[in-house]
């Protein structure tokens, strides 16, 4: 039994006329009473009737009807999922992220890219930068977004955006109503950050810029996420140098203060290696493109 012989069955079928099927198939009549012959021998029973009068569905026929509808359907539905998959239209990416990248672009790259892509399935997990490059290597990611200042041989990158870092501060600090401020200033202040196991990068760009305005920063707290260092900077408990995205938590408590020398910036970079469904990388890579921050 072939497709062809369940395409031709269902056409004359719907006609009960070989003349009429033979015609909206562009073929002759013998070869249509060939395949429904063969379709008959295959199936092992007759499905038409033919006399003076006609054709005719036999019950056995009628019966079919349904069957082979359901068949050629499958078959069409396999096609277009494995075409979709071939062009990147179906399947899964494996996609980590660090916290900030939520609030520099990523939410919109993935709405985007939802709606024009609603059958390729995203699996995100926020991972530290350090965690990201170990499981990429591996391949238990297709792509990260990671804050790093040097990267990996190997990889390859989309700069996602680029922003300076900014003093945070209890809104009832004494210098939380200044319009800039010095790094030298919040000597002797309790600090949070971001642990050296998390972003081993930041920490030591956090203490080369302390050492640089000439002290040595008292760490009280070492914390996994940004979102943990500004809500204990709400709480009155520390103070911090946080990536200037973080303004965009809105948690009541903490104010940002700009500074008044520039800092090293606090970059996001989208990388992969390679993926185990290409076209679907190479798609959801356009999306990153498109909302990418411009080199200046």
């Amino acid at each position: 039994m072939e497709f062809r012989h369940l395409r031709y069955f269902l056409v004359l079928a719907e006609e009960l006329h070989f003349g009429r099927a033979a015609q909206r198939l562009a073929i002759t009549q013998p070869p249509l009473s060939l395949n429904i012959q063969q379709l008959e021998a295959s199936v092992g029973a007759q499905l038409f009737t033919r006399n003076s009068r006609g054709v005719q569905l036999t019950a056995a026929g009628q019966a079919f009807v349904p069957a082979a509808r359901d068949l050629l359907d499958q078959a069409s539905q396999a096609a277009r999922e494995a075409r979709d998959v071939s062009q990147g239209l179906m399947g899964s990416l494996q996609i980590g992220f660090v916290g900030t990248a939520l609030y520099r672009g990523l939410t919109s790259i993935l709405q985007s890219f939802g709606e024009a892509h609603p059958r390729l399935r995203l699996v995100l997990r926020e991972m530290s930068s350090s965690e990201q490059l170990i499981d990429l290597r591996h391949e238990r990611l297709d792509v990260g977004f990671v804050h790093t200042t040097h990267v990996p041989v190997g990889f390859s990158q989309i700069l996602l955006s680029s922003q300076p870092f900014v003093a945070c501060l209890p809104a009832r600090h004494a210098l939380a109503r200044r319009k800039r401020l010095s790094l030298s200033q919040l000597q002797g202040e309790p600090f949070a950050m971001v642990s050296r196991a998390v972003s081993p990068d930041y920490h030591e760009r956090f203490l080369s810029l302390c050492a640089d305005a000439g002290f040595a920063p008292e760490i009280r707290y070492e914390l996994r996420h940004w979102l943990s260092v500004v809500s204990l900077v709400a709480q009155g408990l520390a103070v911090a140098l946080v990536p200037a995205a973080m303004q965009q938590a809105g948690l009541p408590g903490a104010v940002f203060v700009p500074l008044d020398a520039q800092t090293p910036p606090y970059d996001t970079h989208c990388l992969w290696i390679g993926a185990r469904s290409p076209a679907a990388l190479a798609a959801f890579l356009e999306a990153v493109r498109a909302f990418a921050q411009p080199l200046e």
